[in-house]
């Protein structure tokens, strides 16, 4: 009831929606390092505390936890490997693939 009685008189909800999902990745610039030394980035002015990242560094992260002020998040890579890596790895795939075919017709 108090959440509708504050809509209607225009507050809106307590915490807006955030600007990152859980599980999705993004590339970030770490801005700062916290107390407790983690990298700090800001996704649309969302804080997001990043471990093992320093300042300077452009790296692509993957959303571990949302809270209701912050998120928090893991290094994925550096920002724009991913997709190469990715693509080395589905080529040794097929290579292993078609290697056990050639074996089974001989």
């Amino acid at each position: 009831m108090r959440y509708e009685r504050e809509e209607r008189r225009g507050f809106g909800p307590r915490f807006p929606p955030k600007p990152v999902e859980l599980g999705k990745e993004y590339d970030v610039e770490i801005q700062e390092t916290s107390r407790r030394g983690e990298g700090i980035a800001r996704i649309k002015g969302l804080v997001c505390f990043i471990p093992n990242a320093k300042p300077g560094e452009h790296v692509r992260i993957k959303i571990t936890r949302i809270s209701r002020k912050f998120a928090e998040a893991e290094v994925v890579g550096k920002a724009g490997e991913e997709v190469e890596a990715e693509t080395v790895e589905e080529e040794e795939e097929t290579e292993t693939v078609e290697e056990e075919e050639e074996g089974e017709t001989e």
